[in-house]
């Protein structure tokens, strides 16, 4: 971020958060038909909201869930009152992003982490799940990032 006090965003926040709702839509397909996570890179590549998003963010998100997704529901499970496999589809793919940005990337602050999660879950989950995901994530982040909390 730039030196300048009243630069609030990172410019590359808004390629960011299409970057995760592409994430989102790509690891719902993989929940419902499980595949290499190379496929579905490669698919998403040609979405018309690619050409806005943090390629390389997608794809990290993408790879890193898709590669540890076991150990990312093992370590979800600690946070929720269900077992990862009976969360909805949506929430699950967006607490499973949330979970990964918290755990592997910490140039991303846990507020931005737990905004980008509700507006997703707002966007394309039902009604008030994203008071469920806002829960979750934010028990995760006061043991995740205790010093950012």
């Amino acid at each position: 971020m730039s030196g300048k006090s009243a630069t609030r965003r990172d410019p590359r926040s808004g390629a960011r958060s299409v970057a995760r709702k592409l994430a989102l839509q790509a690891l719902y397909q993989l929940q419902l038909n499980d595949g290499p996570w190379q496929d579905l890179v490669n698919d998403f590549r040609a979405e018309e909201d690619m050409a806005r998003a943090e390629e390389e963010f997608f794809i990290a998100l993408v790879r890193e869930i898709a590669t540890h997704r076991a150990a990312l529901d093992e370590r979800l499970a600690a946070y929720t009152d269900r077992k990862p496999v009976e969360l909805d589809p949506v929430e699950h793919a967006v607490l499973l992003i949330g979970l990964q940005e918290l755990l592997q990337h910490p140039e991303v602050p846990w507020r931005v982490v737990l905004n980008e999660s509700v507006s997703l879950t707002k966007r394309f989950g039902a009604t008030d799940a994203h008071k469920f995901v806002n829960a979750v994530l934010d028990r995760a982040a006061r043991e995740l990032r205790p010093h950012e909390h």
